[in-house]
């Protein structure tokens, strides 16, 4: 039954992303908190880090009626809502993301876009998908922008610019 479900946001607080996606998983619901590796420098070390790249929010699919059990999850805030009325993310949305953490190219948050070159991944793990492309002029790398609309957030991930095409 789960399948047919929609998919929310959850608003959690802050650095519990991880954290209740294991207390919503361990209670029997499909969640995704996708993370991206980055390095941190402290006074004495650089290290590398697992960050979210959706901070504070957490991809929840449920039942609506089951609301109350993913809101008794410790850390979450709320399911994202727009005029009173809970906002679903689209399933293409999700799987988009999905795609993209399971290619292991490197991604990272990027500023929400709404205007830009529209292009379609021709080739190599991310095939089908459509985002919106941007050239890096320092690193002269190009990146993919997927934007989740529901939130105004997106991440970008690094590709070769033989493997797009424009939509």
């Amino acid at each position: 039954m789960r399948e047919l479900c929609p998919w929310y946001a959850l608003s959690v607080k802050h650095q519990h992303e991880r954290a209740v996606r294991l207390a919503l998983e361990f209670n029997g619901f499909e969640a995704l908190a996708p993370t991206y590796r980055a390095r941190r420098r402290w006074s004495d070390r650089v290290k590398e880090v697992d960050l979210p790249l959706f901070a504070g929010y957490v991809f929840c699919r449920f039942a609506f009626s089951e609301r109350v059990r993913v809101m008794d999850a410790p850390g979450v805030a709320k399911v994202v809502e727009f005029g009173g009325t809970p906002a679903e993310v689209s399933e293409a949305e999700v799987a988009a993301i999905r795609a993209v953490m399971d290619s292991r190219l490197p991604v990272r948050p990027w500023p929400y876009l709404k205007l830009g070159d529209r292009v379609r991944v021709e080739h190599g793990p991310l095939r089908g998908l459509e985002g919106t492309l941007l050239r890096e002029v320092v690193r002269e790398r190009w990146q993919l922008v997927i934007g989740v609309e529901m939130l105004q957030r997106s991440l970008a991930v690094e590709l070769e610019p033989e493997m797009v095409a424009a939509v």
